[in-house]
């Protein structure tokens, strides 16, 4: 009989609420994966992931829970808390690789209780439609944003990275696309959703083409970049410390 897992959404904002239930393991792990990559993107103040329902049958199916919770927990600067774990798998989150963005608690009442709401929040969410004038949109819209929060240092390189993001959807994906800058322990989240399932791929251009050369210069000008497979779509995120 196969694996069944249930993620069931409870919220989505301010902090968002993700109830996983059924078994866990190397085959039902993408959906977790999925699910959880669906809601950091809409960049809650923090997930919390309630696990108090989930059988993880093999010592295996840990290492999936980890590396899920562990690698989507970095790109979005998102905290995640894990909800209701049974000892052994809140010790091997603990334990796990760059799992220090991930906390534990009881319960997600407990969780919500220790939730403060942010004193200034710094996130800013947009719409821009795929033509060409989005690209100048964005580059006021992040260097203004840099200007409020205090963080004219990073303002060029901020923008020049959101305009190659915006670029790419207005030549390749065609679709609506909603931007959002984040700014939470000095780090600059940049994150730009579309309609296309078309991921980016980096080409290797030659001297002699103009273009081609978007993702090369955003690897080298940012901290940290990839891409999440989401529902109608994905997401292309980016740091800035």
């Amino acid at each position: 009989m196969s694996s069944q897992l249930v993620c069931r959404p409870e919220q989505d904002l301010p902090v968002a609420i993700l109830r996983v239930s059924g078994t866990l393991d190397t085959l039902t792990g993408d959906a977790l994966a999925r699910a959880v990559a669906r809601a950091l993107a809409n960049q809650p103040e923090s997930l919390l992931l309630d696990v108090s329902a989930l059988t993880v049958p093999q010592p295996a199916a840990l290492d999936v829970l980890g590396t899920v919770v562990c690698e989507t927990s970095e790109w979005p600067a998102v905290p995640i808390v894990l909800c209701g774990a049974p000892p052994e798998t809140a010790r091997t989150i603990a334990e796990w690789p760059g799992c220090a963005a991930v906390s534990i608690a009881p319960t997600c009442t407990d969780a919500l209780a220790d939730t403060k709401p942010e004193p200034e929040p710094r996130r800013i969410r947009v719409r821009l439609r795929p033509v060409p004038d989005a690209c100048r949109q964005v580059r006021q819209l992040v260097t203004q944003t840099c200007a409020a929060w205090h963080r004219s240092e990073i303002a060029a390189t901020a923008a020049l990275v959101a305009t190659e993001l915006v670029a790419n959807v207005v030549r390749h994906a065609h679709t609506t696309m909603e931007i959002t800058l984040g700014l939470r322990n000095d780090r600059m989240c940049l994150t730009v959703r579309d309609g296309s399932r078309l991921l980016p791929r980096a080409k290797d251009p030659t001297t002699a083409e103009a273009g081609g050369r978007g993702l090369h210069l955003i690897r080298e000008l940012t901290d940290g970049w990839g891409v999440l497979s989401v529902p109608g779509g994905k997401v292309v995120w980016t740091h800035l410390a």
